[in-house]
């Protein structure tokens, strides 16, 4: 067992704390390795064959045939994004103890703790760190919030602050955690989020972007520019939970308004990238060429980043920086639907934070800057009038 205070309210992950980083990585890739000595993947991810395509942005293909052949198939609706928990369909409850690599739960103090063979406390449902016997790379491991609560696919405060705070602790910038919501190609209704270890940058990290406003407890936000899917950027804050609090809550609004959405936690969880989609969308509506259907890509959240996990070989030998872009601008909404998502999004930012305090408070410091934010703020909201229409949705049924 590893404990982790969740609710420090001090800048967790901003101070270099070299003991605990060093234990976590090592202890993840011990357990991980173990389990590869013990034959529980599908298949060797470690020989696939991997390439940086060359181009400006560096996206990164991988040839993954076994991905493809041997991984779980999708039980649920892909038009909606909140669904009920389905004791029937396949869960994490179901997977087998030895799949398990630990626990990671919050802890009295401030200090890592580990607990070799530590008692499962079945009241206070654990939070897990388990394989993923279908791994995209090195290390590659699920962590499950709770998982005896049974929780469905969907980011909550806690949740979301459990991932930043396993991604701080291990204090790696080459481990990277992501997450896919219903209809944006995750695969199991059952609360999860993915990492792994790459040891190049991903495209989308290096794409440049352009802030919109600073939020209540210092949080930036930006949107990305020069990349082919739309996204936004959170990164500062006086803390991770602050931090934290406005991704989570920018996810819940896209939840609650049925957008399908992806995730990724970056820089050892300062930066988070969110990107709503609808390329499931665009399949079942049939505006999706037969060329790009014929890859069998589903863009999820590592794709979305630039690392492009190919099933055929044909694709795999022909990548090229074009054929990237091509696929990814899919997934992305419309510059004008973008503008809608992201009104919808700071209003529910700002209605859960004390923004106003917190444009008092730049004023004192900047009047010309924290006017303009407001104003740019003010004109989101304006715009975010007409965005949802009764019955309009991003994503319809694929069958």
């Amino acid at each position: 067992m590893v404990n982790k205070n969740v609710n420090e309210k001090t800048s967790l992950g901003y101070e270099n704390k070299e003991p605990s980083v060093s234990f976590l990585d090592s202890l993840l890739l011990g357990e991980w390795e173990d389990r590869v000595q013990r034959g529980l993947f599908r298949y060797d991810v470690t020989a696939c064959e991997t390439k940086v395509i060359p181009g400006d942005y560096g996206f990164i293909a991988q040839l993954n045939e076994g991905r493809h052949l041997k991984k779980r198939p999708t039980e649920f609706r892909v038009d909606k994004v909140l669904q009920s928990f389905d004791e029937s369909k396949f869960n994490f409850t179901k997977v087998g103890q030895e799949e398990v690599l630990f626990q990671f739960e919050p802890s009295e103090d401030d200090e890592v703790q580990f607990f070799p063979n530590a008692p499962i406390d079945i009241e206070n449902s654990p939070s897990v760190v388990a394989i993923n016997v279908s791994p995209i790379e090195y290390g590659h491991v699920l962590l499950i919030p709770r998982i005896l609560e049974c929780l469905p696919q969907r980011i909550d405060r806690n949740s979301l602050l459990l991932a930043l705070y396993m991604a701080a602790e291990a204090g790696n910038p080459y481990f990277r955690l992501g997450y896919n919501s219903l209809g944006a190609f995750a695969t199991i209704n059952h609360l999860h989020f993915q990492a792994y270890y790459l040891a190049v940058p991903f495209p989308i990290e290096k794409a440049p972007s352009r802030k919109i406003t600073t939020l209540g407890g210092g949080v930036e936000v930006s949107e990305i520019l020069n990349y082919p899917v739309r996204g936004l950027v959170f990164e500062g804050g006086n803390s991770l939970e602050d931090l934290s609090n406005a991704v989570s809550d920018s996810c819940i609004c896209l939840q609650d308004n049925n957008i399908p959405y992806n995730v990724l936690i970056s820089d050892s969880g300062k930066r988070i990238f969110v990107f709503p989609q609808c390329y499931a969308e665009k399949q079942a509506l049939g505006e999706v060429s037969p060329e790009l259907l014929d890859t069998q890509v589903n863009p999820a959240v590592w794709e979305i980043s630039g690392h492009m996990v190919l099933k055929r070989k044909k694709d795999y030998e022909e990548a090229s920086e074009e054929n990237a872009w091509r696929l990814l601008a899919e997934v992305s909404l419309s510059e004008d639907r973008f503008q809608e998502v992201k009104a919808l999004i700071f209003e529910a930012i700002i209605s859960d934070s004390d923004e106003n305090e917190c444009v008092a408070e730049s004023l004192l410091e900047d009047p010309d800057a924290a006017t303009q934010s407001l104003k740019e703020v003010d004109a989101l909201y304006k715009s975010s009038q007409p965005a949802m229409v009764p019955g309009k949705q991003e994503c319809l049924v694929l069958d």
